[in-house]
C-alpha cells in the first residue's frame, strides 16, 4: 500500500480509456470495456490509490440522452468491473455544453474538460492531494487537466489517442509523462513509477 499524508487517485477518463468510444452513447447497452480494463483497474484497487472516472457527456446539454443515462450506463461499468473482480471508487461527469442545447446544461461551466472541476470536487470530497495523482485518457483534454490541477497525465493510444498524438501533438501544451498502448499498460507504468519513487 502507499503510505501518504493524503489520498491519491488515478483519474481514469471513460470512452475511449476505460470503455470502447462508440460516439455518442445513446444505447446504455452498448457499453462495453476494453480488453484488459479490469485487469488494470483491479491493480489500482490493490495499490492503494482510489480509481476515479472523469467524463464529459456533452449528450446530456445536446438532448440526445438524460443525465439519467448517464447513470445507467455507470451502473452497467460497475456491474461489467465487478464481474472481474474490479472496481471505480467514484464517478464524475459533465452534462454541460458551452453552446449546444439549452439551459441549465448549455452553460460555460468549470467541470467540462479541460477545466478542472471535476477532479477539484473530488479533491474536496475525498480528500486528494492533486499534485500526487495522475490522469489517464485518450485526448488532449484529459492531459491538460492533468497539467492544470498539477497530476501527471498518461495518454493512451486507444479511442481517439493514437489519432490525437499522431495528428495534434504539436496542441499539447506540455508532452504527456508516458504514452502507453492502452489502460493497462498505463497503470502498469505508473505503479512501476511509484515503486521506484524515493519514500
Amino acid at each position: 500500500m502507499i503510505e501518504t499524508g493524503r489520498r491519491r487517485a488515478i483519474f481514469l477518463d471513460r470512452d475511449g480509456t476505460v470503455s470502447r468510444e462508440i460516439g455518442y452513447m445513446t444505447d446504455v447497452a452498448r457499453l462495453e470495456l476494453l480488453p484488459r480494463t479490469a485487469t488494470a483497474i483491479g491493480s489500482i484497487n490493490r495499490s492503494g490509490f482510489l480509481a476515479i472516472l472523469t467524463t464529459n457527456q456533452s449528450g446530456v446539454a445536446r438532448g440526445l440522452f438524460p443525465e439519467s443515462s448517464v447513470r445507467r450506463a455507470h451502473d452497467r461499468l460497475r456491474t461489467l468491473l465487478a464481474r472481474r473482480g474490479a472496481y471505480l471508487d467514484a464517478f464524475y461527469f459533465c452534462p454541460h455544453h458551452p453552446s449546444e442545447g439549452r439551459p441549465p446544461h448549455r452553460l460555460r461551466c468549470e467541470c467540462r474538460k479541460p477545466r478542472t472541476g471535476l477532479p477539484e470536487r473530488a479533491a474536496r470530497e475525498l480528500g486528494l492531494d492533486l499534485n500526487s495523482c495522475y490522469v489517464v485518457g485518450d485526448t488532449r483534454k484529459d492531459l491538460e487537466m492533468a497539467r492544470r490541477v498539477g497530476a501527471t497525465g498518461v495518454l493512451v493510444l486507444t479511442g481517439y489517442g493514437r489519432g490525437e498524438w499522431k495528428i495534434h501533438r504539436s496542441g499539447f501544451h506540455s508532452p504527456p509523462a508516458f504514452i502507453a498502448e492502452d489502460l493497462h499498460q498505463a497503470v502498469d507504468w505508473i505503479l512501476d513509477r511509484e515503486s521506484r519513487s524515493p519514500e
